[in-house]
């Protein structure tokens, strides 16, 4: 059995070239941050240097980031057709103007690849596999792509299918985008989620799938799968539900109208303690993380103009490396991505802040499944 190391990983998501609030920026170090995309608001030079300077803000070593649909002068091919489209709207040649806020196309993920210095890792579609600066080893899935649900013209795009090759084994899945079913749920009370990503999660089961894109839907939950997957995997079929649980969503920080007093009490408690962390502790307690579980995590901080949500923080016990090369430098990720009553009952979570609960680790042993090419 492999020596294993606990890393403290920061999520967040959905930033649009805003920086923390001053109450707001993450004080304590962590091991590693993801960020989700949507990185900026426009995707302006300007955008992606406020993004870099807020991630620079957060101590940790390595921050892995991914696009979102905000990003698209990321993706050359989105970029260009809205150069095009706007000399076309506006019947003269505004390729000038453009480039010169916008930048030449490829120039912004220049940017994002020279903050390589900064420890930030821009990676690209697909699987990843990093040894940490802590020595632990991380395999990763990482996809920009979301539907475009009658609104196209962003970037990272796709209509009808998209294929998410999600390998069983896989610790962290990272998509700018939630699956269908899964914290997907917008405030006109539609579920934007993509049904080709839900199935693939389900297929892999990762220990963590974090995304946002939705920003109403920020939350956690730890989803416990049936023992068989359906042949196409759906969220009304594949997931037991008296297994999973909601650990935090903006619906149970809000409250309702029938909330007990002690509820309310509780409420009002874990929001006081999630701003003085400045972050939201995802803390299964009683027992392990188990095979044929996976913790859901949608990052997006983005309100009214500013972060009214914080982060989250998840601890996982991933791998050491055992002295094995790697044939791939970590520079050579930084690619781009414009290029391609029960045993519940005895096992029950909460998160951290939560004074009713135990003490507990977050350790899950890892799915045994080999990776296979």
């Amino acid at each position: 059995m492999s020596a294993s190391i606990r890393t403290r990983i920061m999520i967040l998501s959905d930033t649009h070239a805003q920086r923390f609030q001053p109450d707001l920026e993450p004080l304590e170090p962590v091991d590693l941050v993801i960020h989700c995309g949507d990185l900026t608001n426009n995707s302006t030079l300007r955008d992606y240097r406020e993004a870099i300077h807020l991630l620079d803000s957060i101590k940790a070593p390595l921050k892995i980031v991914i696009a979102g649909n905000h990003d698209f002068s990321l993706e050359d091919k989105a970029y260009r057709r809205k150069i095009m489209e706007t000399c076309r709207i506006n019947q003269e040649d505004l390729s000038s103007a453009i480039k010169a806020e916008y930048g030449q196309v490829g120039e912004a993920q220049q940017i994002l690849l020279g903050a390589v210095t900064k420890g930030i890792t821009f990676l690209s579609e697909g699987p990843h596999q990093l040894q940490l600066p802590n020595n632990a080893v991380l395999e990763l899935y990482v996809s920009p792509y979301t539907p475009t649900h009658n609104c196209p013209g962003w970037g990272f795009q796709y209509d009808g299918i998209h294929d998410f090759n999600i390998k069983q084994g896989t610790d962290i899945v990272i998509t700018h985008g939630p699956p269908l079913g899964i914290m997907d749920l917008t405030s006109n009370n539609e579920r934007i989620g993509c049904p080709q990503l839900f199935a693939a999660v389900a297929r892999a089961q990762p220990r963590v799938h974090c995304f946002g894109h939705v920003h109403e839907s920020w939350g956690t939950k730890l989803v416990s799968w049936k023992p068989n997957i359906s042949k196409v995997p759906h969220h009304f079929t594949d997931i037991n539900n008296d297994q999973s649980i909601v650990i935090e969503n903006l619906a149970r920080l809000n409250g309702h109208s029938h909330e007990t007093p002690r509820e309310k009490v509780m409420r009002e408690w874990r929001k006081r303690e999630y701003a003085s962390r400045r972050y939201c502790h995802i803390n299964p307690t009683g027992a392990q993380m188990r095979p044929g579980e996976t913790m859901f995590v949608n990052a997006a901080l983005m309100g009214n103009g500013l972060f009214d949500k914080v982060p989250w923080l998840i601890e996982l016990d991933l791998d050491e490396n055992q002295g094995a090369e790697f044939d791939q430098e970590l520079s050579e990720y930084m690619l781009g991505v414009g290029f391609q009553g029960n045993d519940r009952d005895e096992r029950k979570r909460s998160v951290e802040s939560d004074p009713s609960a135990n003490e507990g680790d977050i350790k899950r042993r890892r799915v045994t499944h080999p990776i296979t090419n």
